[in-house]
């Protein structure tokens, strides 16, 4: 009994000490219409000075890529992978043993969708006018010269 007291007290000050270092990355999400159906979503990620993110491409055997994942939704339709926009670096890092992409300050994930269902001029019951929200999370590592962070986003984004 005290042997599984000491584990339970352990993972909760792990999971306080985690929580303390903070998220290091601040997230923004937005939709612009491109054409008729056809919408971007923007996930912004500014990264706090001193750390970085990893890209979606980062290779295998390194630090986590960022991932993101949408909820099943039949009305969308996406257009590939989220390209990113931002300065991209690449460095050989000794301890993964593989070259590594990441961004520093800010990156752009821009995913392509395609609405399948017209859409009401109207707008619907979705709140502040929307006509579809586009459901997910994002998964994602930052890292700092002395540690890295691994830490998960959820988003929902109305598309108008």
């Amino acid at each position: 009994m005290m042997k599984k007291t000491l584990i339970l007290l352990y993972c909760f000050f792990m999971v306080m000490a985690a929580d303390a270092q903070g998220r290091k990355a601040r997230w923004n999400f937005s939709a612009k219409k491109i054409k008729p159906g056809f919408y971007e979503l923007h996930f912004t990620a500014e990264v706090e000075a001193g750390w970085n993110i990893y890209s979606q491409f980062t290779p295998k055997g390194g630090p986590l890529p960022t991932a993101i994942t949408f909820n099943p939704n039949d009305n969308v339709l996406l257009g590939g992978k989220a390209k990113e926009v931002g300065f991209k670096r690449i460095k050989h890092e000794e301890v993964f043993g593989v070259d590594v992409h990441y961004f520093v300050e800010k990156v752009d994930f821009v995913q392509v969708i395609k609405l399948k269902a017209p859409l009401s001029p109207q707008g619907g019951s979705l709140p502040n006018g929307a006509r579809e929200i586009v459901k997910g999370k994002i998964n994602f590592m930052t890292c700092d010269k002395h540690q890295c962070i691994t830490d998960e986003v959820e988003f929902s984004i109305p598309v108008k």
